[in-house]
């Protein structure tokens, strides 16, 4: 897939940003986002609790380094993952942090743009999809077309989970906290000496909360609900970070 296919769920001015530095040093978002740790942690949990007796074939978009990844199959042992990401150098990182479960055969890592790979699977044949902190990335109409294929993807009565970065409903309440995730990154990073990271990181985040991308909580559990998913629910909120669960009826 060449790099233009790779930017197309990004605005037309901004190059896919995880295939550069913020790729090459993804560990600092533990840094930067505290609650990271926690909604991964309950993501691989809402999967372990679901259907716990059956084995599950789950997709995972956006898979990264393979932090959520790694939260999803250490805490449920019949699931087998294929899972996605459009950056090479995150799925280099995903194949080295878990080589025990690719040798186990527990897990594959696709290098394929969500979107493409999606359409290309068939109707009702996932008992799960799960995702951590991509889906915001998406421009809108992409955003909207790739819940569209979950849904499809997803066997009647499969789980979606998706731990994300939501924006409040209270625009005062959400610039208020953006405004303070950016003073926690500069006294961080300034810390650490990573001026140049924090640069990419602050121009990542100009494109996230722009008028394309920006996911606002409500309107996307709207979204969902209208397209046809059910039970969509919230288990987990910390600010803007939250875990959204839904089936397929």
């Amino acid at each position: 897939m060449n790099s233009n296919e790779n930017d197309v769920m990004f605005s037309m001015t901004e190059h896919n940003p995880f295939t550069g530095r913020i790729g090459e040093d993804y560990g600092f978002l533990s840094i930067m986002c505290p609650n990271v740790v926690t909604l991964t942690r309950n993501l691989g949990s809402a999967i372990a609790a679901w259907q716990p007796d059956t084995a599950l074939q789950g997709l995972e978009i956006g898979c990264g380094t393979g932090l959520s990844t790694l939260s999803l199959l250490s805490q449920r042992e019949n699931l087998h993952l294929r899972a996605f990401d459009a950056s090479p150098v995150m799925l280099e990182q995903a194949r080295e942090n878990l080589a025990e479960y690719i040798n186990a055969g527990r897990v594959e890592f696709i290098e394929s743009d969500a979107l493409d790979f999606l359409q290309q699977q068939p109707d009702a044949s996932i008992d799960i999809v799960a995702s951590n902190y991509t889906i915001h990335n998406f421009l809108h109409d992409y955003r909207d077309k790739v819940f569209a294929e979950i849904l499809r993807v997803l066997r009647p009565g499969g789980l979606f989970a998706n731990g994300d970065r939501f924006a409040m409903d209270d625009r005062a309440q959400h610039l208020a906290s953006t405004q303070a995730d950016v003073r926690h990154w500069f006294k961080a990073f300034t810390e650490l000496e990573r001026q140049d990271l924090l640069e990419d990181w602050i121009v990542h985040l100009l494109s996230d909360e722009s008028p394309e991308h920006i996911m606002y909580s409500s309107t996307t559990l709207s979204t969902m609900r209208s397209l046809g998913f059910a039970d969509v629910r919230s288990s987990y909120r910390e600010g803007v970070d939250m875990l959204v669960t839904a089936t397929k009826p």
